[in-house]
């Protein structure tokens, strides 16, 4: 039998398992041939070794006859039996070839892709230049969606920038809107008959949009961040399945690629902002020399001149004038052993202090006094409770300017103000300072050290000096009241089985516990002092609260003037917060009962104080009416020594004034 085989299409698909043809795939195939097609016969190619057809065996034009027979049919399935092997090998070795050609190219578009993160607009002329090679289309544009405004972004069509203003469009209309809104690829074979396309702009241009393809590119949460829109296939009648694949692995390049950039964009910007306050903040710190020699003019104070009770739990430090204070720190430095065994530089320790001084803004209760409090108070943890057992000398070091530094220009508001979080419990009351608002805290802390004349630890070695670093950045982000609350199931499990000075873990869980004990250290005073600490505290927190609804919030009962019950606040803090961590460190340190006790004893006073004013009738329109009304309660009854009077009148002036 003579048969004219005048073309073998071998071709992959689904397409191609069709028995028949369409009069408009004839008159294709016809001009394709060069002659008119009179018959057709199409013979499946079956794989021999998963009998699945891989391709089809067509016959055009029977010669010396009008049809095709079976015997043809045969004679091409006999023919491709021992041919079959061959094909499938060869169609996937072309497979194998093309992905690997693919994916090359995928990764020469990530390594063009990531070169470009610094800067969006000229990522998004690259990413238009690399979809138009990979697809072969006329025309792409890349649109960002602007989720506040709810609109579609576009600065750069084709590669070029459009202008200095943006081109927007709405996020829901048109074939962009349609594929940002569904997340959906859009493949459009004849624009001009889709009822999403607009033709307006091509009427008035000139232009014909014959295809389109549409894809959205998403982040790594899968959520839309942009659109790309190809435009004409140049190398075909339209896109095909193979340009939507190759465009879903293209847009999660593109996408990592576009929320990398605008993170790195946002992440400049905020370094920048920051690094300006930073400069504005040391401007205003500056420390002269004037004010570093005078303050070592007469050298540095003995502890016993400052006040023979100054190393007692029972001395209160907000006695002491302001200007006092960064000599009594010169003094505690010298005491503890500090200056001596790592050769600290006076000039350099005392520019350090009265810089950290003036890093302190004046709110009510987180100010300087409430650091020099703190710092004190870990003073008298190493002078009576014998530190030096239980921790290394540079850990001690760490702790006591941690707590110098740990509230470094707290702004008198917590991190719930600054920025939205869940408050997770009612009672962080006291000296609570959230996670991020510590490292701003120790980030500030660092400024400090790597201004010029400022660097105590300049001395240390490499290895010390990133250990100092990484020991104040722990201790100060302790300060967070919510990781005590973490960790303290720990530290109790610590005190019962025995605290092993050998462990790592043990040390820095107990550097935590003496950093909180230092920064509420003001509950271990006398009443009161706890009771003016207080008011402090609710001036503060009232303060927040009156600018939160100037904002239009609601603040938390504790904020609010009007709602807050001071006396229930300050119980349900002590027992379950203040009462707590000194009852452990009590269990740790056998010299430390006594705190615990005066906490306890400061309970049951506001427990009184409350039982008072629950029978008088409370304030009704101003908490901090209460703490005046109790105050006055308390001279009327002959409460209150001198003593304690004076001490009242000190807190209450700004300046500090020694008591005398």
């Amino acid at each position: 039998m003579t048969l004219v085989i005048l073309l073998l299409f071998v071709i992959v698909g689904l397409f191609f398992l069709y028995s028949y043809i369409t009069a408009e795939e004839c008159r294709q195939m016809s001009t394709m041939l060069g002659c008119k097609i009179m018959s057709m016969l199409c013979v499946p190619v079956a794989s021999r070794a998963t009998g699945q057809v891989v391709a089809l065996a067509c016959a055009f034009n029977k010669q010396g006859g009008q049809r095709h027979t079976e015997a043809d049919e045969h004679a091409i399935q006999h023919c491709f039996c021992y041919t079959s092997t061959v094909l499938t090998s060869t169609l996937a070795f072309q497979k194998e070839q093309k992905l690997k050609v693919e994916c090359q190219a995928l990764l020469q578009v990530a390594k063009n892709l990531f070169t470009h993160l610094d800067d969006v607009s000229v990522l998004l002329q690259e990413i238009i230049v690399e979809a138009r090679n990979l697809s072969g289309a006329e025309i792409c544009s890349v649109f960002l969606l602007d989720r506040l405004s709810h609109e579609l972004v576009a600065k750069v069509f084709d590669g070029g920038v459009v202008s200095d203003e943006e081109f927007r469009i709405p996020a829901d209309q048109g074939i962009a809107g349609h594929v940002a809104t569904t997340g959906q690829i859009l493949n459009i074979k004849d624009a001009y008959s889709h009822p999403l396309f607009y033709r307006g702009v091509d009427d008035s241009t000139g232009f014909r949009t014959r295809n389109i393809l549409c894809f959205p590119i998403k982040d790594e949460t899968n959520e839309v961040i942009g659109v790309a829109e190809l435009v004409n296939k140049m190398n075909g009648p339209w896109f095909n399945r193979f340009d939507e694949d190759l465009a879903t692995a293209f847009s999660i390049y593109c996408g990592i690629s576009i929320a990398h950039s605008l993170l790195y964009k946002r992440v400049h910007e905020a370094q920048f902002r920051s690094h300006l306050a930073n400069e504005m903040m040391m401007y205003h710190m500056k420390v002269s020399g004037e004010e570093v020699s005078k303050l070592l003019v007469s050298g540095i104070e003995p502890i016993k001149e400052i006040d023979p009770c100054f190393a007692e739990f029972t001395y209160t430090p907000r006695s002491l004038s302001d200007d006092s204070t960064p000599m009594c720190v010169l003094s505690m430095f010298e005491d503890m052993g500090f200056i001596n065994t790592y050769k600290i530089d006076l000039h350099t320790l005392a520019r350090f202090c009265l810089m950290v001084k003036k890093g302190y803004r004046d709110p009510p209760y987180h100010n300087w006094m409430h650091a020099f409090s703190v710092s004190h108070f870990c003073y008298l943890l190493y002078k009576n409770l014998g530190l030096s057992r239980y921790l290394q000398d540079i850990e001690i070091l760490a702790l006591f300017v941690s707590c110098m530094c740990h509230d470094l220009d707290h702004r008198g508001t917590n991190n719930s103000f600054q920025v939205a979080s869940v408050r997770a419990r009612k009672f962080q009351v006291c000296a609570s300072v959230s996670g991020r608002m510590s490292r701003h805290h120790f980030a500030q802390a660092i400024a400090i050290l790597n201004t010029v004349g400022c660097n105590i630890f300049e001395k240390f070695s490499r290895k010390d000096y990133q250990r100092m670093l990484d020991l104040i950045r722990d201790i100060i982000l302790a300060t967070d009241l919510a990781h005590h609350l973490r960790i303290f199931k720990d530290l109790q499990k610590m005190a019962d089985d025995g605290y092993n000075p050998k462990s790592q873990t043990h040390r820095s869980m107990l550097l935590c516990l003496l950093m909180t004990s230092c920064d509420l250290s003001d509950q271990t005073k006398g009443w009161k002092t706890t009771r003016k600490i207080a008011e402090l505290i609710y001036k503060e927190f009232f303060s927040q609260g009156d600018l939160e609804k100037a904002m239009g919030n609601r603040p938390s009962e504790m904020m609010d003037r009007e709602k807050a019950y001071i006396p229930e606040l300050q119980i349900s803090f002590m027992e379950h917060i203040a009462m707590p961590i000194y009852k452990l460190l009590s269990e740790l340190f056998p010299g430390a009962a006594e705190l615990y006790e005066r906490v306890a004893a400061n309970r049951e006073q506001w427990t009184k104080v409350s039982h008072k004013f629950t029978i008088r009738g409370l304030p009704s329109n101003n908490s901090l009416d209460f703490l005046d009304q109790e105050y006055e309660l308390l001279q009327s009854e002959g409460a209150l020594t001198s003593d304690d009077q004076c001490l009242n009148g000190c807190l209450d002036d700004a300046e500090g004034g020694r008591c005398q």
